[in-house]
């Protein structure tokens, strides 16, 4: 992957061989379920569409999530001594480490004829699907698909091979990086409901009693 510089008429390609992972809040604060994904990423499209995969993660209300999660939190604290004292007796011992360093060093995957059609037919189809809600809605998706998309599928399909030690990438490969693809950033670009749908005045008034009386995430 490279990006292209063009600054203090200085023109040149550089390599970006990194992995970048972000994480960003709302402009609300909470993710709206009364607005559309566009309005609660509310990132430039050149920015999101730098990224393989984009997942939305809810804060969601209920008494068994929010128990699990503050147990675990306190036992981190709790356990924080004896924690650290494990980590230190298996240091040398960290197989999964060694594992990622050695499929890096050995497995170069390539994706076979049959996965490279496979992958060309389903970003075609995405694409496809794409425009048709963006024509529905009357504005473009919030997450862009573009061909950095279908790089980001390659880049999924090649690492799942990476993972088996498969110096090729098959249907199966592809079909999983598709699934991921769908289960994340295509969620984000579909999450929401539909603003341009035709509402009565009577409708409207009701939702906008509704939005002041309810929390957003309530």
């Amino acid at each position: 992957q490279t990006i292209s510089i063009a600054k203090a008429g200085i023109t040149t390609v550089l390599n970006s061989r990194t992995s970048v992972l972000a994480a960003a809040n709302p402009p609300s604060g909470r993710y709206d379920d009364l607005k559309t994904a566009q309005d609660n990423i509310d990132m430039q499209t050149t920015i999101l569409s730098r990224f393989d995969l984009i997942f939305i993660v809810k804060d969601n209300r209920e008494f068994s999530r929010d128990m699990d999660i503050a147990s675990h939190v306190i036992k981190i604290h709790a356990f924080a001594n004896a924690n650290t004292r494990d980590r230190k007796a298996s240091k040398g011992d960290n197989w999964l480490k060694r594992y990622i360093q050695y499929c890096r060093t050995v497995c170069h995957p390539r994706l076979s004829d049959s996965a490279a059609t496979l992958l060309q037919e389903s970003y075609v189809k995405i694409r496809q699907d794409m425009r048709r809600q963006a024509n529905e809605n009357g504005e473009a998706a919030a997450v862009p698909i573009t061909v950095r998309q279908l790089e980001a599928i390659v880049r999924l399909s090649e690492a799942l091979a990476k993972m088996k030690l498969s110096h090729v990438a098959n249907d199966n490969h592809v079909m999983e990086a598709i699934r991921l693809f769908n289960n994340a950033t295509m969620d984000a670009a579909r999450s929401g409901i539909n603003q341009h749908m035709n509402l009565t005045p009577e409708m409207a008034q009701a939702e906008t009693q509704i939005k002041r009386r309810m929390g957003i995430g309530s």
